[in-house]
Parts: structure tokens; C-alpha cells; sequence
């Protein structure tokens, strides 16, 4: 090792240190020291890991999670960057914080989410083991534009790392026939939640990307996710290694579902959960882990921060659900809607840089399924709360149920004295992330990430 990444690691590591002290987090800022002192850093402090990087529009956070459970639970040395922090100097931070100048010839994971427009930062200096791609949706416009922009981006990083086994969604047809040297392995459903075949007009990549007609289905998962065909063309889904056969039970809080002939219990609600898991699945065994361990491991995951997060405010079970773009919302509302009790509904919706600037994404978002819930207290907050209230009013919520909340101290009285139970937050990233602080700040959650 050379002086330079010497001092780079070591400062980097005090600066981590400091920042937990003094600002409970600090995931970022770190890594920016590190590559400022040694722009080549990446190449030291991972050299003795099996990197599996996680990159897509959604599911990243908990597919990530899932990965570093299963192998935990498998016995194996594995380090993640669990605050979420997946630009290209949240991975430094992890990996210098981690870092050890003693030498182990024990074999060690990284399991890192990446942001789609960092996979090609980190590609330039490392080759990972497995690249999994979860989907591809319109999310944060201002920033990466359409789909077509975001895989774009995400086979540039992919290309510098010839040697990556791929792990893609096969249901997502901008994934299929890449034409890439690597390993590729998909995973898919065989079965559909709904029976749906009629892709929705406001879902992504309804058009070929060969001949530019539209797709056919054989049955459609979520938004344009499914078993897909081109009839002019030719061009459909690839042929699944890893197969969800069937889903038996869904309810608000679990899954139980067929892989590949074995039954599995996700302790995860949702279709996209079920993704989430079927991701996981595919890349721990190629790993090499036993489907035992997976069995086990699903059955006690925990929601990451933010992702069905359950808490307790007063008296009432409160779970945060994260929500970024139309497709990722709408399996929320889905995700709620199987709950066939009285509940209330609180949603924050903030404009800062890490949610997208441009809001209009909301008119894209299935509200109106809200309006043949039991919702009894409907609370809205954030930066554009008056933006997402003319939202809710148009979608035939009952505007005497909306509660204005400005900030977050109005926003917690009103779940205290909501009548029932349970509450359910959706709220866009910066938006969960600050009423996550404020919960902490407050004593409600112990751990801030």
C-alpha cells in the first residue's frame, strides 16, 4: 500500500467516526475525502472482497438487504452499505469503514447497492462478482430522463466488467438480449398476481425495443413487467433459470410463494417484494448457498429503513413505506389495499434534489384505488403537501378527511389521535429520511439507520 491511500484510509476512517458523533450518519462525506487523498482508493479497500453490486429503479435497498441477510445467516463474512448511501462515495465510506489493515484470508461478501449512474464509477476500478439488475421505471425525470437513458447508463458500467455474472429481472423487457459476453442469468414469474394481459397507459417500455411495436403479454406482473412478446418481430422474454411458480398467500405483512418447486415465506408484503426475494434468491445461489439457509432467512427478514418499516407512536402501529416514481406508488397502493380494516393514511411528498425536482409524476399514480379503501384520517405533509392535497381531491378522496400538516410535530399529534390503529405512511425519499430523524429526535425509532 502506498502512503497515499494509507492516509487516505486513515482519515477517511476518522472522519466516519466524527460523523457519527456529531451528526448520527455522515455516509457520504467520507468517501468524498477518501477519493479527494487517493482517486484509486476503490482498488485497496476492496481488494479482498466478492463484490455484488445491486443496481435498478426500485427494490435496491431491500434486494440488498435481503443478499446480506441470507449470507449472514449462511455464516458468511459480509459487509453492506445499509444506510442507503449508493452513490460512488456512500461505497468508499462503506468499504474504508470496514477496511482492515490486518490481513484475512477468510473469504468475504460485499453486498452493495449502486446507483444506476454509478455503476460505471464503480466498474472502472472494480470487476464484482455479480451484477444484479432488479427493473427499470421513468424515476427522477430531471436527472436521469427516460428508461432508455437509465439502462444506458447502467450497460456502461456493465460493459467494463465482461467477467460479471449478470443477474437480470427476465420480466423486464429492456433486459432481455443485451448481447454482452457475460454470464446472464434471469429470473421471472410464471404466474400472475392478477391475470392481467393489457399493459397499462401510463406504464414504461410499452414498445419493442427492436421494432418499436407494441408488446404482447401472456400475463403482466406490475406496470409493463411480465411475460412479454413482440408479434412483428419476434422478440420476448428470455428462458428463466430462477421461476416464482406460483403465489399461495398475500396478505399486508407476508408472502407465500413457489421458487423453483419449494415454497418460501416472505416476511415482506407486495408483488415487489416478491421481486425483491426472487432477486435474492437467484444471486445467493449462485453464491452457493443451500436453499435451507434462504428458507430460513426469508421467513425472519426485517424491513429495511423505510421499507415497511413498523413502528409505534403512542398507541398506533405506524409502518413507512418509501415511494419514488408511478410504478413503485402504485404497488404500494396495492400493497395497502390488502388490508380489509379501518386504517388512517398519512403522505409526505417533498421536491428536494434526491426525490426529483418535477412532481407531476403524481397524475401517473393510481389515487383513485384509495377511494374504495377504509381510510379514515387522510394527513398530508412535505414540501408540495398542497400539490399532493388537489391530487388526492381529484382522485375522489373525501376532503373533509384531509388533515394539513406542516410540520412534523402537527404530523405525529394527528397519528396519536387517529382512531384507529393502524397508519400507514407513503412518503418520497427526503421526505422519509427527515421524518425518520424527527421519529429518532423524538425517541419513537432507536436506531437511524
Amino acid at each position: 500500500m502506498n502512503i497515499k491511500s494509507f492516509f487516505s484510509i486513515v482519515i477517511s476512517k476518522a472522519i466516519i467516526k466524527l460523523s457519527k458523533i456529531l451528526f448520527k450518519g455522515g455516509s457520504n462525506f467520507p468517501g468524498k475525502v477518501a477519493l479527494k487523498l487517493d482517486k484509486n482508493i476503490l482498488k485497496v479497500i476492496c481488494k479482498n472482497y466478492k463484490v455484488i453490486l445491486i443496481t435498478g429503479t426500485n427494490g435496491k435497498t431491500t434486494t440488498t438487504s435481503m443478499i446480506y441477510n441470507i449470507l449472514k445467516d449462511a455464516g458468511k463474512r459480509v459487509i453492506t452499505n445499509s444506510t442507503g448511501a449508493n452513490m460512488i462515495t456512500g461505497i468508499v465510506s462503506c468499504f474504508v469503514e470496514n477496511y482492515s489493515f490486518k490481513k484475512c484470508c477468510e473469504t468475504s461478501y460485499a453486498v452493495i447497492e449502486c446507483d444506476e449512474a454509478n455503476v460505471s464509477f464503480f466498474t472502472d476500478y472494480i470487476t464484482p462478482e455479480i451484477i444484479a439488475v432488479t427493473n427499470l421505471f421513468r424515476d427522477q425525470l430531471d436527472r436521469y430522463g427516460e428508461v432508455y437513458t437509465t439502462l444506458n447508463k447502467i450497460l456502461q458500467g456493465i460493459k467494463k466488467a465482461p467477467l460479471s455474472n449478470l443477474v437480470l429481472n427476465g420480466d423486464e423487457s429492456l433486459l432481455g438480449d443485451l448481447n454482452l459476453p457475460n454470464r446472464t442469468i434471469y429470473y421471472g414469474f410464471n404466474c400472475s398476481p392478477t391475470g392481467n394481459r393489457k399493459v397499462d397507459v401510463n406504464a414504461d417500455a410499452k414498445f419493442c425495443k427492436k421494432c418499436k411495436s407494441p408488446y404482447e403479454y401472456n400475463f403482466i406482473t406490475y406496470s409493463h413487467l411480465g411475460d412479454y412478446y413482440c408479434k412483428n418481430c419476434g422478440y420476448k422474454r428470455p428462458n428463466l433459470d430462477y421461476i416464482l411458480e406460483k403465489i399461495e398467500i398475500q396478505t399486508p405483512e407476508k408472502s407465500l410463494v413457489v421458487i423453483n418447486g419449494e415454497k418460501y415465506y416472505i416476511n415482506q408484503p407486495g408483488v415487489y417484494n416478491i421481486y425483491n426475494a426472487l432477486c435474492a434468491y437467484s444471486v445467493t445461489r449462485i453464491c452457493g448457498i443451500s436453499t435451507s439457509h434462504i428458507y430460513n432467512s426469508f421467513k425472519e427478514q426485517q424491513s429495511a429503513f423505510g421499507r415497511q418499516e413498523s413502528i409505534n407512536i403512542g398507541t398506533k402501529e405506524v409502518k413507512i413505506i418509501l415511494v419514488k416514481n408511478p410504478a413503485g406508488y402504485d404497488q404500494a397502493i396495492n400493497t395497502i389495499s390488502l388490508d380489509n380494516n379501518t386504517f388512517n393514511l398519512a403522505i409526505l411528498l417533498n421536491d428536494n434534489y434526491a426525490d426529483g425536482r418535477d412532481v407531476s409524476w403524481i397524475w401517473d399514480v393510481n389515487f383513485e384505488k384509495l377511494s374504495s379503501l377504509n381510510i379514515d384520517k387522510i394527513m398530508i405533509s412535505g414540501i408540495r403537501l398542497y400539490d399532493m392535497a388537489v391530487r388526492l381531491k381529484i382522485a375522489g378522496l373525501p376532503e373533509k378527511n384531509f388533515v394539513i400538516c406542516k410540520t412534523y410535530e402537527k404530523l405525529v399529534e394527528e397519528i396519536k389521535s387517529c382512531k384507529s390503529d393502524t397508519v400507514y405512511i407513503l412518503a418520497t425519499y427526503t421526505a422519509m429520511i427527515d421524518l425518520r430523524k424527527f421519529l429518532n429526535s423524538k425517541g419513537y425509532i432507536k436506531k437511524l439507520w
